[in-house]
């Protein structure tokens, strides 16, 4: 049998006039982690998607175990032994994680109570080995978005395939939510596993990566050990050009309130606490960073501001007025603009084109709208000066946003907030997603806000970009605030440990 679990020679994969893969050469040897990097738009999720079965290569060649292969459809690809975990997860929100996982499965005609006791106690057995633990029997929509991750990635396990393929399999992972994927992500390996992933996470790909390769507008442009490159060389593959070191950031200089919030609760979806009656404040020209293990009350206090969750008690001021009661469009119209956690579901129309994602909350305006008529020709010209400024790779303006590639997605959401000059920005994983240089362009966004004497609301479980760039940080546990830090506090083992809920004590640091 061949060393090789993988190998594409010279893949072409055209989307209209743009060329996704041009001539791209791929191999996976059996048995390793083999990370696959570039920015967004530089084919690496075609390449995933062609192994998959979600699209069809126009030429080229493509072996599995050294046999070659056509890979026509996703049950082609999961015969073959390949299975895919999105980015976008593939999930039916109204039934159970179990449920999920066995969906399709055609093995047993006759499904009584033994017989789904018997596949629950499967996939438990299944995720304890792994440690990718998880409420089998609780409806997909109430996990949390970690831990919908971990029903894909197990359902992936219980189909069966020995290649798995992770589009960005961690960016919805805190720090130690992501050692202990790679940690499983090992173990699978030494059972004989290959595994391919896409992740922008330079330090992640250090760690854990046997070999690494690169690909930049759609061309595969080097393939490398992992022993052989550093985090640098790489970050340059990727974007084509030197980047600017990531040094420390100056603090901001922090003005009047814009936002305050008094004694604010918030229900959960289930009916339970999300948020304890927390409160504080944020002020221009500062960013408010908020750490937290995902689940703590984070997405309901991005929501409750926004005002896509009702309060249960508290009030909010904005400018000196009360908005815990105020519709979204007052919201808005007050300035506050929002980066949801979830951006196809609360951010973006995926069935509308460029153009009129980005005028979702200008519309109304003199720019965009005249005499009961808008103003297309202007409209498109405004669109795209603000697709090349925020660099939103499309091959047109009226392409379904569903369409692009996530990082993109993101990017396109971000013109549409930053355009809309914000008082105030809540920021839900702003770079989730994005590439090194894309990433290095949102944070200077942020900062520019910062300094324009806006205030945001950064809310990520990055904790490295929390620390960067944040004036101040507070600690979510349990939907309470149980820590608050300066700039000049801030030290990642103290947070860590209030993120457990340890706390902050000195003893509790012995």
């Amino acid at each position: 049998m061949s060393r090789l679990a993988v190998q594409m020679n010279h893949v072409v994969k055209r989307f209209g006039d743009v060329v996704a893969n041009d001539r791209v050469d791929f191999s996976v040897a059996r048995g390793e982690i083999h990370a696959l990097l570039g920015e967004n738009g530089a084919g690496k999720s075609t390449v995933m998607s062609l192994l998959s079965g979600i699209y069809r290569a126009d030429s080229g060649e493509l072996f599995v175990h050294g046999e070659r292969v056509r890979i026509r459809s996703p049950r082609d690809a999961m015969q073959l032994g390949i299975g895919m975990v999105h980015q976008n997860f593939r999930l039916v929100a109204t039934l159970t994680a179990l449920d999920n996982i066995i969906l399709g499965e055609k093995k047993q005609p006759w499904r009584g109570a033994s017989w789904k006791r018997k596949k629950a106690k499967e996939i438990s057995e299944l995720c304890e080995q792994y440690g990718l633990q998880f409420p089998i029997d609780a409806p997909v929509w109430q996990l949390s978005v970690g831990e919908q991750q971990r029903v894909e990635i197990v359902k992936t396990l219980y189909r069966g395939a020995d290649i798995i393929l992770l589009d960005e399999p961690t960016s919805v992972l805190t720090p130690s939510e992501a050692e202990r994927l790679f940690m499983t992500l090992r173990e699978l390996k030494q059972s004989g596993k290959t595994i391919v992933i896409t992740t922008h996470k330079l330090k992640e790909v250090m760690a854990a990566a046997d070999r690494i390769s690169v690909m930049r507008k759609g061309r595969m442009i080097a393939s490398l050990d992992r022993k052989d490159t550093n985090a640098k060389e790489l970050a340059e593959l990727m974007v084509g050009r030197a980047l600017n070191d990531a040094g420390e950031v100056p603090a901001g200089q922090a003005g009047a309130a814009i936002m305050a919030v008094q004694e604010m609760t918030v229900l959960a979806d289930h009916g339970y606490r999300a948020l304890n009656g927390i409160s504080f404040e944020v002020k221009e020209g500062e960013i408010i960073g908020v750490a937290g293990v995902a689940g703590n009350g984070q997405k309901e206090l991005a929501e409750a501001i926004a005002g896509l969750r009702s309060w249960a008690s508290g009030t909010m001021t904005c400018l000196g007025e009360r908005m815990e009661g105020a519709s979204i469009r007052r919201r808005i119209d007050k300035g506050i603009s929002l980066i949801p956690e979830d951006r196809m579901k609360s951010g973006l129309a995926g069935s509308l084109g460029l153009v009129d994602n980005l005028m979702l909350k200008s519309y109304r305006g003199n720019e965009r709208f005249r005499m009961g008529v808008l103003r297309n020709k202007d409209n498109e010209r405004w669109a795209a000066q603000l697709i090349d400024r925020f660099d939103v790779r499309t091959p047109s303006l009226t392409v379904p946003v569903r369409g692009l590639s996530g990082g993109n997605q993101q990017k396109l959401l971000l013109a549409r907030e930053i355009d809309q000059k914000p008082k105030l920005m809540v920021a839900v994983h702003p770079t989730q997603g994005l590439d090194v240089g894309a990433t290095e362009s949102v944070h200077q966004m942020l900062l520019d806000l910062r300094d324009s004497s806006a205030g945001v609301l950064l809310i990520s479980e990055d904790l490295d970009e929390v620390m960067r760039l944040s004036d101040r940080i507070l600690v979510l546990y349990g939907g309470n605030i149980v820590g608050e830090l300066s700039k000049t506090e801030i030290d990642k083992d103290r947070i860590g440990r209030m993120m457990a809920g340890i706390g902050d004590s000195e003893e509790a640091a012995r």
